[in-house]
């Protein structure tokens, strides 16, 4: 509720200046953080999220084998002259979530997206509960986890550092910090010109042909919005 509360807030005030940045410390599991976004790209807004928890460490940095983040997801929204493209990417090849589900069920990864506590890459989610732990790779993967690394630390200093409260503080309590901003496109180059690229480039990506082993191509939160309108029955797109 308290991030809620915080996007409402941020989106009037990006109505009158622009854009508003919110930063929460010692805040809650904020939970799918998509949620969260239509609730700004209904109003015509562009809304970036994201969250780390300093308490807890699970993914490592690009050529380590020890965890020192957590998969820090990042989320965006913007309207187009249709559909909302929306985002939520963890920086990490997986999420927690995940793991563990996978290892009580008793099941493997569909790659290699953890190492084990030696350092050994693995599809097998039970590494992260050794003693000591394994640990995930940030999203990239062996080849290209670098990418993962470096914007899982963005997601860091946008939160914990912005916030104050972070890695460098003893871990206790709800531990979670938060990054919200709200921009208004209409106060930019305006909201006509914003969802006419948008909406260009939308329409781009949907009109390119797919590669083999793909029907069609799809735009970020495509699949979703789908399932909520079969769900409740909402306007189409």
């Amino acid at each position: 509720w308290l991030t809620v509360r915080a996007l409402d807030w941020a989106m009037d005030r990006a109505r009158t200046y622009g854009t508003c940045t919110v930063v929460i410390r010692r805040s809650h599991h904020i939970g799918c953080l998509a949620a969260y976004l239509q609730r700004a790209t209904d109003r015509g807004l562009m809304v970036i999220l994201s969250c780390s928890d300093p308490s807890v460490v699970s993914v490592a940095p690009h050529g380590g084998r020890a965890p020192v983040m957590t998969p820090n997801p990042l989320a965006a929204a913007w309207p187009t002259a249709g559909a909302p493209v929306i985002l939520d990417v963890s920086m990490s090849i997986t999420t927690n979530g995940l793991t563990n589900r996978l290892r009580t069920e008793q099941k493997k990864f569909p790659g290699t997206w953890a190492l084990n506590a030696d350092g050994t890459p693995t599809d097998d989610p039970a590494a992260l509960a050794t003693t000591p732990p394994g640990t995930l790779l940030p999203a990239g993967g062996l080849d290209h986890g670098h990418k993962g690394y470096a914007l899982g630390l963005l997601v860091e200093a946008l939160t914990g550092g912005l916030a104050g409260h972070g890695r460098a503080d003893p871990a206790e309590g709800w531990g979670a910090s938060v990054f919200l901003q709200v921009l208004a496109p209409d106060l930019f180059g305006g909201e006509a010109d914003f969802r006419r690229q948008t909406e260009h480039l939308a329409a781009a990506c949907r009109a390119t042909p797919p590669r083999p082993g793909f029907a069609r191509v799809r735009l970020p939160g495509e699949n979703g919005l789908r399932r909520q309108i079969q769900r409740y029955h909402t306007k189409d797109f």
